[in-house]
C-alpha cells in the first residue's frame, strides 16, 4: 500500500482525485474503510469495484460530502479539501448520479434540471422558459437527448438516466460518480450511454464508474480499483486483467460467472394468470389483458424496461394492489385479494424488488426476519410461548446454508451488507416449502458472490419441482436463468419465447424497446395453452 501510494504521489499532477489513507469507523465500531487509497486521473473512466459491504458506497459518500472520513485526506485538483456536504462537493466540481434516481416524477424534465438553482423572473417567479433553454443547451452540448417539457413520470428509464447526468453537468461537475448506471437499461440504452460517457471523457471529464457487471467494466473503463472487506485490493489497468481475476480479487475465491443448468422438464401448471388489467391513479393502463402460466420445474422470466407493467403485475399477485379485471390462481385456487398470510399458506413466496422496504424489518434481528413468515408454526412454539431453542437452531442452519456473513443471529439485519440482507430475504422465502417463488429483481445491486449464490439456488429449486417466476431488468440474468420468457412492453406481453437458448441481447432489446412485437393472436394463443 505504501509503495503504491508513493508511486501515485510521484505523478501527482495526473490526478484530479486523490483519496489517501481513508479510514471510516462508525460509532458502533464497524470499519467501513481501512487505509484506502483512490487515485483517479483526469479524463479517464475509473471503475470502483467490490462486493456489497466492501466499502465502495461509503468511500463515494465521503467523496460527495455525505459522510466524513475518520482519518485520511482528500485532494481535488491538487487542493486538499474538507467535503462537509454535497454542496461543498458540487462547488469542487464533483457530481453524483445515484443508483435510485433522485428526480421528482410530477415535475417536467426542465423543472428537475434546475431544482435548487431555479432561474427566476423579477426575482420571484420561476422562469420556465429559461429552464427549458438551459436544458436544451446542455442536452445538445453533451449529446444527451431529453424532452424538456415531458413529465419525468412519463419518460423512459434511459432518459431519466440522462436527466440525472445533465443535472450534475448543469451544476458544474467535472468529476462524475455513476453508481450502477446501467442497472435498469436495455442493451441498446447501455450502448448509447457508453457512447455518451466516452464523449464526456474525450472532453476532459472524469468518471468514477461503480458496477457489478463485469462485461461493462471490461468494455468502458480504463483502470479499476478493487475493494474487499473495506481494504484496497489494488489498482489495475482494465486491459491487463480478466473477468475471472477481477471476481477473485473481489470475492477472495473463484466465481462461476455463467449459469449452469439442465434442460427444464416442466409438468403441471402452478400459476395461471388470465386477462389481467390495471389502470393506475393517473389513468394510465399499466396491465392490458396479461395472460401467462408458470409450471412446476421451470423458470419463466419476465423481461422489460422498468415501467412497462412488471411491478404492477407483482403487486397484484401478492395483494399489494387490486387489478381492475382478470384472474390469478395457484394450483387452481384464487389468490387475488387474499391476505398475504393466506397467499403464503397456498405456497407462494416473494423476493420483493425493494428488499429494504418490503423484504426486511431493518431494526429487527436476523432471527426475527428469518422467522417472520412462520412464527405461528408449531415447530417454533411451545404452548403460548416461543420455543427459543428451536428458533435459534432453525435460524443458525439457515445462516449456515445461505452463507449469511454476520456476527450472530441476534445482529440487526440493517447492519449487514446489501448482499447479505438479500440472503436473509431469500433464506426465508426459499426455505418455507414453496410451490411458487416470485423472484423480483433478486440480484439487483448485490455483488458477484451473492449473485452467483442466489442464481444457483433459483435453478436448484426450480429443478426440484418448484415453479419460479423471475422478473429482472438484468438482461443477461433473465436470459441465462429463464427456461421460457415473456417480454412486457406498454403493459402488454409483446413476445413469448418458449426456449431462451437462441435469444441474444439484440433480439431482446428490440422487443423491450417496442421496436418489434409478435402478433397479438400468436402471443395470446401460446400464453393461454
Amino acid at each position: 500500500m505504501a509503495e503504491a501510494r508513493a508511486a501515485a504521489e510521484n505523478s501527482v499532477e495526473e490526478y484530479v482525485v486523490q483519496m489517501k489513507g481513508i479510514t471510516k469507523v462508525y460509532p458502533n465500531g464497524i470499519a467501513a474503510n481501512q487505509d484506502v487509497d483512490l487515485f483517479v486521473k483526469k479524463g479517464e473512466i475509473h471503475a470502483l469495484m467490490g462486493e456489497n459491504g466492501a466499502g465502495k458506497s461509503t468511500l463515494m459518500k465521503m467523496l460527495f460530502g455525505l459522510e466524513q472520513p475518520t482519518s485520511g485526506e482528500i485532494i481535488i485538483n491538487g487542493e486538499k479539501v474538507n467535503l462537509t456536504s454535497p454542496t461543498v462537493a458540487i462547488s469542487k466540481g464533483i457530481g453524483m448520479v445515484h443508483q435510485h434516481f433522485m428526480l421528482v416524477p410530477s415535475l417536467t424534465v426542465a423543472e428537475n434540471m434546475v431544482l435548487g438553482i431555479v432561474p427566476k423572473k423579477s426575482g420571484i417567479f420561476i422562469d420556465y422558459k429559461k429552464a427549458v433553454e438551459i436544458t436544451k443547451e446542455y442536452s445538445q452540448r453533451f449529446n444527451l437527448h431529453v424532452e424538456p417539457d415531458a413529465k419525468v413520470m412519463d419518460i423512459p428509464v434511459g432518459m431519466k438516466q440522462k436527466v440525472e447526468i445533465l443535472k450534475a453537468l448543469v451544476r458544474g461537475a467535472k468529476i462524475l460518480i455513476l453508481d450502477e448506471p446501467t442497472a435498469v437499461l436495455t442493451t441498446q440504452e447501455t450502448t448509447e450511454l457508453f457512447k455518451e460517457l466516452i464523449h464526456l471523457k474525450e472532453q476532459g471529464y472524469t468518471i468514477i464508474f461503480i458496477s457489478h457487471k463485469l462485461n461493462e467494466i471490461m468494455e468502458i473503463t480504463d483502470r479499476l480499483t478493487i475493494l474487499r472487506g473495506g481494504k484496497s485490493m489494488g489498482v489495475h489497468n482494465t486491459r491487463d486483467v480478466t473477468k475471472e481475476e477481477i471476481s477473485r480479487l473481489m470475492v477472495g475465491r473463484d466465481v462461476v460467472l455463467s449459469v449452469q443448468k439442465d434442460v427444464a422438464k416442466p409438468t403441471d401448471t402452478v400459476l395461471k394468470v388470465r386477462d389481467m388489467e390495471y389502470v393506475n391513479e393517473w389513468g394510465k393502463k399499466m396491465l392490458d389483458k396479461v395472460s401467462f402460466s408458470v409450471r412446476k420445474g421451470e423458470i419463466l422470466g419476465i423481461a422489460g424496461v422498468e415501467g412497462n407493467g412488471q411491478k404492477e403485475l407483482v403487486d397484484m399477485l401478492f395483494n399489494l394492489n387490486t387489478p381492475n379485471a382478470g384472474t390469478a390462481t395457484v394450483n387452481g385456487e384464487n389468490i387475488l385479494g387474499l391476505p398475504q398470510r393466506k397467499i403464503r399458506e397456498k405456497g407462494v413466496s416473494l423476493v420483493p424488488e425493494d428488499r429494504m422496504v418490503f423484504g426486511i424489518a431493518g431494526d429487527g434481528t436476523i432471527e426475527e426476519n428469518l422467522i417472520s413468515d412462520r412464527c405461528g408454526s408449531k415447530d417454533l412454539n411451545r404452548g403460548p410461548l416461543f420455543n427459543m431453542n428451536a428458533i435459534h437452531d432453525s435460524c443458525k442452519k439457515l445462516i449456515e446454508d445461505y452463507l449469511i456473513l454476520c456476527k450472530s443471529g441476534k445482529q440487526k439485519v440493517k447492519m449487514l451488507s446489501g448482499g447479505n440482507i438479500q440472503k436473509v430475504v431469500v433464506a426465508r422465502e426459499f426455505s418455507n416449502d414453496p410451490v411458487l417463488i416470485i423472484a423480483d429483481q433478486p440480484t439487483r445491486g448485490i455483488d458477484v458472490g451473492a449473485t452467483e449464490f442466489i442464481r444457483k439456488k433459483l435453478v436448484e429449486l426450480s429443478r426440484s419441482g418448484i415453479a419460479v417466476l423471475l422478473i429482472s431488468a438484468d438482461l443477461s440474468e433473465v436470459m441465462e436463468l429463464s427456461d421460457s420468457l415473456i417480454v412486457m412492453y406498454g403493459g402488454k406481453i409483446a413476445a413469448y419465447f418458449e426456449d431462451t437458448r437462441e435469444l441474444n441481447d439484440e433480439i431482446m432489446g428490440e422487443y423491450m424497446l417496442g421496436l418489434k412485437r409478435q402478433p397479438e393472436e400468436q402471443v395470446r394463443r401460446v400464453c393461454h395453452e
